[in-house]
């Protein structure tokens, strides 16, 4: 008996020694995450949202779109990597915007040549005052505003907002010591260089051609070298900017397959999200481990087949780039609509963000639009589109209450604006225009009307009429978009040396 009592006792000690041993572990592995996570956040760097337009899109989008920004920063170690003085001022060297479908199956990057001309709306100054919008300007301009070593991310989160239409979620900036970090946490990323690349090709103003830097073919780079190939642009390809960005997007795809291969686990995250941030400016919205990991985890199951990237419908005006419409307002609207490249419905049931008001069940047959009075403004550079519109909507029966010509002519798409208790009227307004977005404004805005302010997806050669003006507004989902834009893009699973140079 007494035998059996002891080895009883000594079962329950060894037992209470493993929990003892277990807890001890659990509470060490619970100490260690939690030390991680203070540390990501504590090294986390955000910009103001003060900075942030009062006049930005709807959040209407069932995905999410993601701002991402190189920055070329000499401040913090990097003019070692990038060169340049310390003291210059932050400029935007490349930008993309991500986004992240709400079947979180599909996403698209959108790169933004940095020298793409456009209009910069008003944007915040150190001193708290605001510019004035500029036109016609270069798109990397917008960074530079207010002449800050860190730039101004605000700034170009304003403008991408105003060139697209699409609400920005989140932006994230980079520099060039994080990026480089990155490359060396995944152990390297493979490219592909289509010739020789030398010290000459990297530093034009060299006397001699110096030491060969690249070798031609496949390779795994990472760090400087790594560095080195994002930014080249003479002697590979035809040296343009937009060369250079299909081998960005190339790289980009390459990194994230990579990732994807390791896993996407908080454990894989982790030592990726501390080499990030040690270099990485983010929006409030991002300011925190919990925050940015949780939307890291969100993309894991992102097929990379199904993550394009592309550049902005473009063309040369002399040496700089314009914006080719009405190409980009199509890819605009096809992202809006969560639609993909090749016009397939991406938005998902149940899908994570916010929709757009369910729509109205609408009568059939021609529209009717006694009782409603509609004021028409032109948000487009084509002269006489308001009157043109007003003719059209007296036609059927509509009160027009005044054409003018919007406070902005970049209106990508037609809005309808209505107030309190005024959408079944907005919704009837908008069956005579395929494509529109209703608003939501105050009433006095709006008055007892309605605004309708035409962006340049409007041709009145498409304004429908009898039957066929029974569509609801915004319910007319875009199709695939033109063969020049579609076909000019990337999946992150294709050959690394495909389709890497324009010219």
């Amino acid at each position: 008996m007494a035998d059996g009592r002891r080895r009883r006792s000594e079962g329950r000690s060894r037992l209470r020694l493993a929990l003892g041993i277990t807890l001890s572990l659990v509470v060490l592995a619970s100490a260690g995450v939690g030390w991680i996570y203070l540390k990501l956040s504590g090294n986390i760097d955000t910009f103001s949202a003060g900075g942030l337009s009062d006049s930005r899109p709807p959040g209407i989008a069932k995905g999410q779109n993601v701002l991402v920004i190189g920055s070329d920063a000499r401040t913090g170690g990097n003019s070692e990597l990038g060169g340049g003085s310390k003291d210059d001022v932050g400029r935007s060297d490349t930008a993309f915007l991500l986004h992240v479908y709400a079947d979180h199956q599909h996403a698209v990057a959108v790169s933004i040549p940095r020298d793409t001309l456009l209009d910069i709306p008003p944007c915040r100054l150190p001193d708290g005052s605001w510019t004035q919008p500029q036109s016609n300007t270069m798109f990397n301009a917008a960074f530079s505003v207010g002449q800050t070593v860190k730039g101004n991310p605000a700034c170009t989160q304003n403008t991408v907002e105003k060139l697209t239409g699409l609400r920005v979620d989140h932006t994230v900036v980079v520099d060039f010591k994080g990026f480089a970090q990155l490359t060396e946490v995944v152990g390297g990323v493979q490219v592909c260089v289509p010739q020789d690349i030398y010290q000459k090709d990297l530093s034009p103003s060299r006397a001699a051609r110096g030491e060969r830097v690249f070798a031609k073919g496949v390779q795994t780079v990472s760090g400087q070298k790594a560095l080195d190939y994002v930014r080249i642009r003479h002697g590979m390809g035809d040296g343009s900017d937009i060369g250079r960005i299909k081998r960005q997007q190339a790289f980009v795809a390459s990194l994230l397959k990579k990732v994807k291969e390791q896993g996407l686990t908080p454990a894989k995250l982790l030592p990726l999200a501390d080499a990030a941030v040690r270099s990485m400016t983010v929006d409030p919205g991002l300011g925190s481990a919990d925050k940015l990991l949780g939307f890291a985890m969100s993309l894991k199951d992102i097929d990379l087949h199904n993550t394009k990237f592309l550049t902005i419908p473009w063309r040369y005006e002399g040496e700089r780039v314009a914006i080719v419409e009405p190409d980009a307002s199509a890819l605009w609207a096809a992202l809006r609509a969560d639609r993909t490249l090749d016009g397939a419905d991406a938005s998902g049931k149940g899908g994570r963000g916010t929709t757009a008001p369910s729509a109205t069940p609408s009568a059939t047959g021609a529209v009717s639009g006694a009782g409603i009075d509609v004021a028409v403004y032109n948000g487009t550079t084509v002269t006489g589109l308001a009157a043109r519109a007003a003719r059209m909507l007296t036609d059927h029966g509509f009160t027009i209450t005044g054409t003018t010509t919007a406070s902005t002519q970049d209106h990508a798409t037609t809005v309808i604006e209505y107030g309190p208790g005024h959408e079944d009227k907005a919704r009837t307004v908008g069956r005579l225009f395929p494509g529109a977005r209703l608003a939501s404004t105050s009433a006095t805005e709006t008055g007892a009307g309605i605004n309708v302010i035409l962006g340049a997806s409007y041709s009145p050669a498409d304004a429908p009429s009898g039957d066929a003006a029974s569509a609801e507004p915004g319910s007319a989902q875009p199709g695939p978009l033109p063969s020049a834009v579609a076909d000019d893009a990337r999946s992150a699973d294709d050959d690394p040396c495909a389709n890497l140079s324009y010219g």
